[in-house]
């Protein structure tokens, strides 16, 4: 079996950055936990601990008759298919799924997956020429043939890019729910929208339950590339089911846990039991990058002068034989004073990460306001998202912010509403709202 010290998956570090220091009577601790992969896509389509191939990825394309319109739609979408194949790395599995209200294998469309060399690329990129627009929209039912596909190919890291321009009409709600909730840790999936007539929620709760991003891509003519780099990143992924594992002491316990950086994501109600007083929290594939973490520590006050372990932070793999592979680990202590400067500091990573979290709910709070007609509203929540924006440096966002707004004083979160925003302008701020910018060290 092979160890994760090898050269063929990342080494991981894990840095934990907090203010120890309570009051007396002080009972929660707030950490930032930085996780950095490095050293990784270097394993040359290599499985890890054995059997399967590396890497499975299902292509879902949403062929529904409303891709039809206009023509050069569902063009664009089998244009974007094939640079995503081009980008396949040699030995990967793949196929390529049609999504109506049912969801049909369009290649290898054999029950099971090709694998990436230049005939099946060729062949793959000819199956193309059968996509066609007609019929509703089931995602869940592409969901479901994906997982089928992706678990029967043995792949130790399954992948999963969804395509749709519209909304899931012909199933429920809670048809699709179960389906994610079926598929959720079984693979990752990234989603994008095409156009304006899909609905945010549904495109981000898919990439939230699944691990993965959500986008716009409001012109179809920029699908290629954006197909393009998805699958250039997914190619980077060296190592999957990699977990967030939290032991805290007795009296303590996890108030809550997200992903705060790249982009913010709860992960509290996902936890796991992994034994006395531990929980595992998922965090997908990695390749070479970093993430951070808000961990929030809730414990038993204790007198001036008391110190404990709030809680250890480890970045687990689980093996096959039920055992898991250590890959990093930090600490949280909590130390009770009566130094009031001491106790009253605030991380700067935890300030900069919940001033981002606000950010995120300030923009859809206010874009909820605006579509309700609360103008009073939406001018406040997005006034004060202008004024995050420009306080925590997260550019992007606040580009965005300006097309929605007119800034007159980001400082003070002084805005007018604009008069007539674009569907795609509106919606690339409301699903790119959760983006965020890491702290400054």
């Amino acid at each position: 079996m092979p160890s994760l010290s090898k050269s063929n998956v990342p080494r991981f570090s894990v840095d934990v950055y907090h203010n120890e220091f309570l009051p007396e009577g002080g009972a929660e601790v707030n950490a930032v936990v930085t996780v950095t992969a490095t050293g990784g896509a270097t394993s040359g389509g290599r499985p890890l601990y054995g059997g399967g191939a590396s890497a499975g990825v299902v292509l879902m394309v949403d062929c529904s008759g409303s891709m039809e319109y206009p023509p050069a739609k569902m063009r664009n979408a089998r244009e974007a298919t094939a640079a995503a194949i081009d980008t396949l790395r040699d030995g990967v599995a793949f196929a390529v799924l049609a999504g109506t209200h049912q969801a049909r294998e369009v290649y290898p469309a054999d029950g099971g997956l090709a694998v990436a060399g230049p005939e099946t690329r060729a062949a793959a990129k000819q199956a193309l020429r059968r996509l066609t627009p007609g019929g509703g929209t089931a995602i869940g039912t592409w969901l479901r043939l994906a997982d089928r596909l992706l678990s029967g190919s043995g792949a130790s890291i399954r992948h999963g890019i969804l395509l749709t321009d519209g909304r899931n009409e012909h199933e429920s709600p809670d048809e699709l729910r179960r389906a994610l909730d079926d598929c959720a840790g079984r693979f990752t999936c990234d989603a994008r929208g095409v156009g304006t007539d899909w609905e945010v929620a549904e495109l981000t709760g898919i990439a939230s339950a699944l691990l993965g991003s959500a986008d716009i891509v409001a012109d179809p003519s920029g699908l290629a590339d954006d197909f393009r780099s998805m699958m250039a990143e997914a190619m980077g992924k060296e190592v999957a089911g990699v977990a967030l594992r939290l032991w805290t002491p007795q009296g303590s316990e996890i108030a809550f846990v997200k992903q705060v950086a790249p982009a913010l994501e709860d992960l509290t109600a996902r936890r796991a039991e992994a034994g006395p007083r531990a929980g595992d929290y998922p965090t997908g594939s990695w390749g070479d990058e970093c993430r951070d973490y808000h961990v929030c520590v809730r414990v038993r006050p204790a007198a001036v002068g008391q110190e404990m372990l709030a809680a250890r932070v480890s970045l687990v793999l689980p093996r096959p034989d039920g055992t898991a592979e250590v890959l990093g680990q930090g600490l949280v202590r909590a130390v009770w004073t009566d130094d009031m400067a001491a106790s009253t500091r605030i991380s700067p990573q935890v300030t900069h990460y919940t001033g981002q979290a606000e950010l995120a709910q300030a923009i859809q709070q206010g874009l909820e306001a605006r579509r309700a007609g609360d103008l009073d509203g939406a001018t406040a929540k997005l006034g004060r998202a202008v004024q995050l924006a420009s306080a925590s440096g997260n550019e992007d966002t606040a580009r965005l912010l300006a097309r929605v707004v007119d800034v007159v004083d980001a400082a003070s979160g002084t805005v007018r509403l604009k008069q007539r925003v674009a569907d795609a302008d509106e919606k690339t701020l409301d699903t790119r709202s959760t983006k965020t910018v890491r702290v400054k060290k």
